[in-house]
């Protein structure tokens, strides 16, 4: 917390609790409830689906409730990587930044390639200028160098930004709850819960982790259904843990960062389940199995005209997305650099804008290059991954912070510690295992290059190490 004062390094302080909370429903509202809604209830678990978005909001809400205690105590840029630093230690903390670049900046440049998708299909563009097809995706690209430069003028106009499409893309999604109420029929909800039906094994890289580890077969729909539904849905709640990287520039943080976190959890749960129950009582479960359900719902309805609206809300929504992961990538970044685990040029602040200037611009540039050239679909699961990783080590992080240092003030205690802080760590363990082998394997390979760097680079060249070496030096005898 000493070096946030240090001159060139100081973030201006200008973000408020309803920033904060616009930030959240901002990046958590994207292609989730635009995609995943009706295809998990058609394979997995029918009308239930809603209790699967209820489950994985509990989930995200243990780990939330950490993130907050932890931002209202250590209010540094940096979220998952600073409160690590502060508590495991800085091997630890090395390793959670490394896993948030994966998460954010890859997470950036996927989320990037489905809004050029969405603008292509929304405006009729050539499929050579943006979309699925574009070689290199012209559409990825411009959102990214846009948004990056939105980014670097100041988090008060990225804040300002996000807020208005945030409230486009709430209205958009009230509209399909409101409309879609008038063309719910009851018999779509029966059964509520289908019945339980063995699913055919996975082979290979795609098979679960836990189903090569316990030869357990996966099933479609019954209560396991709607576990497995909501270990996939749980991905369209990614995000609240990023308005922890904005702690340092938050007028009031130990009030503020809590608020915001929790505050956008509940609204975007609230809204999900709403999605989730008109869209499944609109039509059948079984004809929602498209990467355009909403839209799916509405025309079976007769309702086509409601689907360009549909379209439009998801690409303003997956805007803000982008714009907030990139803000988040360059904090993490920003924080790891002024600590020393990386060339000490990248945390040079803009003397007017107050921003991650240096950090900025080349987390844009790799976004930029990856959305633009590399198709991602395959590696969306990481940012999954890393986002369930850097969950336990939150949580872990919670209970040794209140161990070692139970005299810091905290704006906001974490309730039931340490069984809440457990109940998280075994909840994110069980979803890690249930994504497949062969992202496992991509992760595995992601860290190792971190601690090449980390012990080539890193280790030597840390703060922390360089103060420790020069403490145990011997003095030059006084003359």
């Amino acid at each position: 917390m000493r070096d946030t004062d240090a001159p060139g390094q100081k973030l201006h302080k200008n973000l408020s609790a309803f920033d904060l909370t616009v930030f959240g429903v901002g990046v958590i509202i994207g292609t989730g409830i635009f995609v995943l809604t009706g295809q998990q209830a058609a394979r997995n678990a029918g009308p239930a689906i809603v209790l699967s978005f209820a489950l994985a909001g509990v989930v995200c809400a243990l780990a939330a409730l950490c993130y907050a205690e932890f931002a209202s105590t250590v209010p540094v840029a940096g979220s998952a990587y600073t409160f690590s630093y502060a508590t495991l230690g800085q091997f630890v903390a090395w390793i959670i930044g490394w896993d948030l670049c994966l998460e954010l900046a890859l997470g950036a440049a996927v989320v990037s390639r489905g809004w050029s998708a969405y603008l292509q299909e929304l405006f009729d563009l050539p499929s050579w200028l943006a979309g699925d097809k574009a070689r290199p995706d012209f559409g990825a690209a411009f959102i990214v160098v846009a948004l990056t430069i939105v980014a670097i003028l100041g988090a008060k106009l990225s804040g300002r930004v996000t807020g208005a499409l945030v409230i486009i893309k709430v209205a958009v999604v009230l509209f399909v709850i409101g409309l879609g109420l008038f063309f719910v029929k009851a018999a779509n909800y029966t059964p509520f819960i289908p019945p339980a039906q063995s699913a055919a094994k996975e082979s290979g890289g795609s098979a679960p982790l836990l189903q090569v580890l316990a030869g357990i077969t996966p099933q479609h729909f019954g209560w396991f259904g709607i576990v497995a539904a909501a270990s996939i849905v749980f991905f369209a709640y990614i995000g609240f843990d990023v308005v922890a990287t904005t702690a340092e520039e938050t007028r009031r943080p130990q009030r503020d960062v809590p608020m915001g976190i929790i505050g956008s959890l509940i609204i975007c749960a609230v809204l999900y389940m709403g999605v989730a129950a008109v869209v499944t009582g609109m039509a059948h479960y079984g004809d929602l199995d498209t990467a355009a359900p909403l839209a799916k719902a509405f025309d079976l309805a007769g309702q086509g005209w409601a689907a360009h609206l549909i379209s439009l809300g998801a690409v303003c929504g997956i805007t803000s997305v982008i714009l907030v992961l990139l803000l988040g990538q360059a904090r993490v970044s920003f924080a790891m650099a002024r600590d020393g685990l990386l060339p000490p040029v990248l945390s040079k602040v803009h003397p007017r804008y107050g921003t991650p200037w240096v950090m900025s611009t080349i987390t844009g540039a790799i976004v930029m290059v990856l959305a633009a050239f590399v198709p991602l679909s395959e590696l969306s699961e990481l940012t999954s991954i890393g986002t369930l990783f850097a969950f336990v080590v939150v949580s872990m992080g919670v209970v040794v912070l209140r161990r070692t240092r139970p005299d810091l003030p905290r704006g906001f205690k974490a309730p039931l510690v340490p069984w809440l802080p457990a109940v998280s760590v075994l909840a994110s363990v069980w979803l890690m295992l249930n994504l497949p082998v062969i992202t496992w394997v991509r992760f595995l390979v992601w860290m190792v290059i971190g601690l090449v760097l980390y012990f080539g680079y890193g280790m030597r060249r840390a703060k922390l190490s360089v103060e420790r070496q020069e403490a145990s030096a011997p003095t030059a005898p006084s003359t």
